[in-house]
């Protein structure tokens, strides 16, 4: 049912190979099995599942620039959107930031078989690599502006239509396609 779903709702943004689709439902799976013991996402029904994280995710995957891109998912939690990008986007090499120990164990554990991703378990403000893109959803993005701006060449924020942050200069937020008043937000760090 997911794969189905999910190819049913981004149809007309993404093409994915079987593979690919495979992929993400492995994660899928995974992310329902560590779900009860670990609380990786509210969300509880495949539908709603499909479509906050994975649709946005791989929307912000299409909406990256062409080539190989390093990109710095800030604030991985459950592994969105850093997962269904270094999925979608093979060509990229894709960190996943996540301080939550816990969390962090189940990002490795999911991103096991993916030879472009690794798992980063510290906060943004200990990350001393620099990424051409950092991506993130689901943080406060004002608490991780300042690093955030010190670590990345650009930013991509999926969240509301209220502007993420001062330190960057933000494109016109996208309208996504999915969810309540959810857009996607590209921008560049200020000069300093």
């Amino acid at each position: 049912m997911f794969a189905e779903l999910l190819q049913k709702r981004i149809s007309s943004i993404a093409e994915l190979s079987t593979t690919q689709l495979h992929q993400l439902e492995e994660h899928y799976n995974l992310l329902i099995k560590w779900n009860k013991v670990l609380n990786l996402t509210s969300l509880h029904n495949v539908e709603s599942i499909v479509e906050r994280h994975y649709c946005e995710s791989i929307f912000l995957a299409v909406h990256l620039p062409a080539g190989t891109l390093t990109i710095g998912d800030v604030g991985s939690g459950a592994g969105f959107p850093g997962i269904p990008v270094a999925i979608v986007r093979p060509d990229c090499k894709v960190s996943l930031m996540e301080s939550h120990q816990r969390k962090s164990v189940f990002l490795r554990e999911a991103t096991r078989d993916l030879k472009n991703v690794q798992v980063l378990a510290k906060r943004v403000e200990n990350v001393n690599v620099r990424f051409d893109w950092a991506v993130c959803r689901g943080v406060r993005f004002l608490e991780i502006e300042e690093p955030l701006s010190l670590i990345s060449k650009c930013a991509a924020v999926l969240g509301t239509e209220q502007t993420p942050g001062a330190r960057f200069t933000w494109n016109k937020p996208i309208q996504l396609r999915w969810g309540h008043q959810r857009y996607l937000w590209m921008g560049t760090p200020h000069s300093t």
